[in-house]
């Protein structure tokens, strides 16, 4: 703690000049330019994806742990998938995965994580009205759900959907006679092209908005956590988005137009698909986990009333982050055949952005340490994003040697890792916020208690299902096999198979646990206050939900927004819209 004035002198507010409130259903629900339910279209459609994304990865689950035992209903609603017995056949089994994978990276994480609380949070966090373009805004939103539409089109087309894997591998996805779906895949490709429309009109809306539209006084290094982690995320969509677009587009020509970019039988390269879809697969890995970040470090200060500790510190950390994150994408190349100098540069380039990572995960133990902690469900959920992410984060280390790599590159070790990064990151940083900001969203609290079971029982199952996977990974099951048990040296590793499938059960069912919560509480939930958490930020300071235009006149910002517990005040926050009195020791920004 350090004494400092740091109140900026700032214009008079003036009052927000808004469009006219919509009053009927199409405008409000359907169409709408208020940033607020363009991010709850969102979280309810991403939502929905999430419970087909899960069931699918249930089927795949069930098939490893059980093969060829039937899977109840998915005979009827999948025909491509089964045999006549009703048990998956390979080829079905590798569509599940397919489409499993593709849903949750590109229709659940991204848009939860940044169409949802992107659009709910940026405006109300800086002060502004709505975004810079709202049309743009809804415009986005469509072309994600149009970009879903087509792609669970490639289940009823016909061949049945793609089977090449979430990265869709050249020469397997660019040349029909080898896959058998052309149709199927070429669905993937267009959907894959229009949803990266989406998010780059998103990121385009959001840099715009932090840019230009902040409040008096809010300057960048006022900003809390979420916005900078979005601002930074938006910029990464710009650069890395466009590549994989391009690489979609490409690969449909290949399929629809007889072009030859990445078929060997035309003089294409397929490791030119492999690079274009990595440059942008590994900066996609911190576009869905930094915005986790921000959010958990919003959730950790709250509830441990406490300043952010090294707040600047994690501002440059993520913005380490996103630049490193563009020269690290090899790693995910070192089997294919790299030379071993370029191999040692990018294990050298993904040793290092271990650094950033790791000053953030010390700085939230430097936030929580010795602090008031509340053990909120959002809290909790919080502090099991940092703990799954320390998990995946310190497997991903071995893979940063090129040697370690190649051996555990194609088994489910890389399954396990990337599971506690993505999902042990992003879904309980996804939970976390749902819980903080529900009040916000809705002006209904959610049921604590049911929230404390949901996050036990997600956290309890969610180990069951992925941490055995290293096990099976180093005991040599290697990935995209449907039935392991061909394998005589893998059954011995069978019960362990059984334990996920287990455990991925019980976590499916979990989730409607929160469903449950989370529609009780929306009719007879217990009517929230405009600050139930005594927060600082600006969205605290007006109604729950906020009504349209959000502000009634321009809010004037004085100071950080993580000012908790401030020597010489008498409550233990301080809202950045209210001067610290006289005497008051402020965090030095």
């Amino acid at each position: 703690m350090s004494a400092t004035t740091i109140d900026a002198p700032v214009q008079e507010s003036a009052p927000h000049a808004h469009p006219e409130h919509p009053t009927s259903f199409f405008h409000k629900y359907l169409w709408t330019y208020d940033h607020k339910m363009i991010g709850l279209q969102y979280l309810w459609t991403a939502l929905a994806f999430l419970f087909l994304g899960g069931a699918l990865a249930l089927g795949v689950r069930w098939q490893l742990g059980f093969p060829g035992a039937e899977i109840p209903l998915i005979g009827r609603l999948l025909p491509a998938t089964v045999a006549v017995d009703g048990s998956i056949i390979p080829g079905g089994y590798n569509m599940l995965v397919t489409m499993h994978a593709t849903i949750m990276v590109f229709f659940v994480v991204m848009p939860l994580l940044i169409g949802a609380f992107g659009n709910y949070l940026i405006p109300l966090q800086i002060g502004a009205g709505d975004m810079a373009f709202p049309l743009l805004n809804e415009l986005s939103y469509w072309l994600y759900v149009l970009s879903g539409v087509i792609l669970l089109g490639a289940f009823f087309a016909p061949g049945g959907a793609p089977g090449t894997g979430w990265t869709a591998y050249a020469p397997l996805s660019s040349v029909a006679a080898y896959n058998g779906t052309p149709i199927g895949q070429s669905l993937w490709g267009a959907a894959i092209f229009i949803n990266g429309l989406s998010s780059i009109a998103g990121a385009t809306n959001y840099i715009t908005t932090v840019v230009n539209m902040r409040a008096p006084g809010m300057t960048m290094f006022r900003m809390p956590l979420p916005v900078w982690s979005l601002f930074i995320t938006a910029i990464l969509l710009l650069l890395a988005v466009p590549v994989l677009s391009a690489a979609a587009a490409m690969l449909f020509a290949d399929l629809n137009m007889g072009t030859s970019f990445f078929s060997p039988q035309g003089g294409g390269q397929p490791l030119l698909w492999q690079h274009l879809f990595w440059f942008f697969g590994h900066p996609e890995v911190y576009i869905m986990i930094l915005p986790a970040m921000g959010l958990t470090s919003e959730i950790l200060a709250v509830f441990s009333r406490k300043p952010i500790f090294g707040y600047k510190a994690m501002v440059y950390a993520m913005i380490a982050i996103g630049f490193l994150g563009f020269v690290v994408w090899g790693h995910h190349m070192f089997v294919s055949g790299m030379n071993l100098t370029l191999s040692a540069a990018f294990s050298v380039s993904t040793m290092v952005i271990a650094v950033p990572s790791a000053i953030k995960t010390f700085n939230w133990m430097g936030t929580i340490w010795r602090g008031s902690i509340e053990f909120t469900t959002a809290m909790c959920f919080a502090l099991a994003f940092v703990s799954m992410f320390v998990i995946g984060g310190l497997s991903g280390i071995f893979m940063a040697s090129t040697p370690v790599d190649l051996f555990v590159h194609h088994t489910y070790f890389i399954v396990a890792h990337f599971h506690y990064v993505l999902f042990g990151g992003s879904i309980f940083a996804v939970f976390g916020a749902i819980y903080f900001y529900f009040p916000k969203m809705f002006g209904r609290m959610l049921n604590e208690a049911l929230g404390k079971w949901h996050f036990f029982l997600t956290l309890i199952f969610f180990n069951l299902t992925f941490f055995p996977m290293h096990n099976l990974g180093l005991g040599g099951m290697m990935r995209r096999i449907a039935d392991p048990t061909v394998y005589e040296h893998l059954r011995q590793l069978q019960p362990l198979n059984q334990l996920c499938t287990i455990g991925a059960i019980g976590l499916g069912f979990t989730t409607f646990l929160f469903l449950w919560n989370v529609v009780m509480s929306l009719r007879n939930g217990k009517k929230a206050p405009n600050n139930p958490w005594n927060a600082n930020t600006l969205e605290w300071t007006v109604p729950s939900p906020p009504g349209h235009g959000n502000f009634d006149k321009t809010p004037v910002v004085y100071h950080g927004p993580y000012e908790y517990s401030v020597p010489g005040l008498d409550k233990d926050y301080l809202p950045q819209t209210e001067r610290a009195p006289e005497g008051a020791r402020l965090e030095s920004h």
